[in-house]
């Protein structure tokens, strides 16, 4: 019977959590209400702020109450070319314009989004790492969905009502600038949570690891493990369908072409 490894740990919290502490709050699109399904609802950016452990910066924008004779304060992802005094406006009768917030269906084909909702009035779900965007691809009228393309290449169907910011996510660049030094590596997983340094499972004894152990540093069996492996075992490539480089880009570029 080995140790307890790495990945059964993560499971139960501990030094493990999300270092959530001083984060500003979930980034997300205004609740749906009767504004935005029918007409539009004018906000105004107050502020750009920087959220620790994301690379993507915030806007803080004040919108009045439908209702109550008050302010709303909503934390939307900020996209590119936002700035402070900036005039935002949310509802399916807003322009396209960057930082408005439209169903997919009042978006031409072709228009590029960030924080798209997977359904409508969960505030936004895809596209929204920094720099990171969604396209328009069309719209299918018949049933009510719109397919998108997303930032890994995937195509996915959503509905058509679904909401989404016009233009890219702010903070684009990010990782081309190389970390460095483990310094800059430290201090970038300070404020995310505990996942580095990683020790690798070769280097480690076999009562720490299936992949421990041995005269030099090797795994000793394959490195694919099946889907209902136990715990302690599932470790390295879970359930792969295929393994080694993937060669040859005929598929890839037919799939671009759509």
């Amino acid at each position: 019977m080995g140790r307890v490894i790495r990945s059964q740990r993560k499971g139960a919290g501990s030094v493990f959590k999300s270092h959530v502490h001083h984060r500003k709050g979930p980034a997300r699109h205004r609740a749906l209400d009767f504004a935005e399904r029918h007409g539009y609802i004018k906000g105004v950016v107050k502020e750009i702020i920087h959220d620790p452990g994301r690379g993507a910066p915030l806007a803080r924008v004040l919108f009045r109450h439908a209702y109550k004779y008050r302010h709303e304060k909503e934390l939307f992802i900020a996209a590119e070319g936002m700035y402070t005094g900036q005039f935002v406006y949310c509802g399916r009768k807003a322009q396209l314009t960057v930082g408005n917030v439209l169903p997919l269906i009042s978006l031409p084909e072709g228009t590029i989004v960030c924080n798209v909702e997977c359904k409508l009035g969960d505030r936004g779900c895809f596209a929204r790492c920094s720099g990171n965007y969604a396209t328009v691809i069309s719209h299918n009228t018949d049933d009510g969905t719109t397919r998108i393309k997303l930032p890994s290449g995937a195509k996915k169907v959503v509905p058509s009502n679904s909401r989404a910011m016009v233009g890219i996510v702010a903070g684009g660049g990010r990782i081309d600038k190389p970390l460095l030094k483990a310094g800059n590596a430290f201090h970038k997983y300070r404020v995310k949570r505990n996942s580095w340094p990683k020790v690798r499972g070769v280097a480690m004894n076999p009562v720490d690891h299936p992949h421990g152990g041995g005269n030099h540093q090797h795994i000793g069996h394959p490195s694919t493990v099946r889907r209902d492996a136990p715990a302690g075992q599932k470790v390295g490539l879970i359930a792969a369908r295929r393994t080694g480089r993937i060669r040859g880009t005929s598929t890839v570029k037919a799939d671009l072409t759509e």
